[in-house]
């Protein structure tokens, strides 16, 4: 018996001969990479402006960047800063790139974190609500789900009546789409230290 044969669609031949767009997509995936190098930097210097905060432990405050192709389908870039992991407690803020969708920076507590800053956060917010504009508040069950669709992230206006100490983790996100490229920088820096601020405040 002959193998099934495998066809490409019209589009997909145009694809499979052109190597000048997996070229462009590779070019791209790097300066994702040497912004998320620049603000590395500028986050290890903002982070110094607030010794209140938690993390002295080994790896905290080392960035990682990591990538991949596969998010949904879609080829992805993080970085991680400050970044904890255990299996029963987080602290991180995450920097993201999805492929054709946007970019988020997210402030991610569990454990002893969550307990330590989530009724202060809250607070916050609650102080200001004008804050609130642009958050969002994860409502998932998955603590790696990075998309904003209804049953994993809603608006944070919407999110103020539950106890954020009770939920299984903690994690506030904003973004902001491709379109506004040339915005990245100052949306990533701005929104850092909007959460360092955030977290010093709910230390008192």
């Amino acid at each position: 018996m002959s193998p099934a044969k495998v066809m490409l669609s019209p589009k997909e031949r145009e694809l499979v001969t052109d190597a000048g767009w997996i070229l462009t997509k590779n070019r791209i995936i790097g300066k994702v990479y040497t912004l998320f190098g620049h603000l590395s930097e500028q986050y290890r210097v903002l982070w110094q402006q607030y010794p209140m905060l938690a993390g002295t432990g080994s790896g905290f405050h080392s960035p990682k960047i990591s990538k991949g192709e596969q998010y949904r389908g879609l080829p992805w870039v993080m970085l991680d800063q400050p970044r904890h992991f255990t299996a029963t407690e987080s602290f991180a803020i995450r920097n993201f790139f999805w492929w054709g969708n946007f970019c988020s920076i997210t402030l991610q507590l569990s454990g002893k974190y969550q307990i330590q800053y989530a009724a202060g956060l809250q607070e916050y917010f609650r102080l200001y609500p004008e804050k609130q504009a642009c958050w969002y508040l994860a409502v998932g069950e998955d603590a790696w789900e990075h998309h904003f669709e209804t049953d994993n992230y809603a608006p944070l206006s919407e999110q103020m009546d539950i106890v954020w100490t009770d939920v299984p983790f903690l994690k506030l996100a904003k973004k902001i789409p491709l379109q506004e490229w040339d915005g990245l920088t100052d949306f990533f820096e701005r929104t850092y230290q909007e959460m360092l601020q955030m977290l010093a405040v709910s230390c008192y």
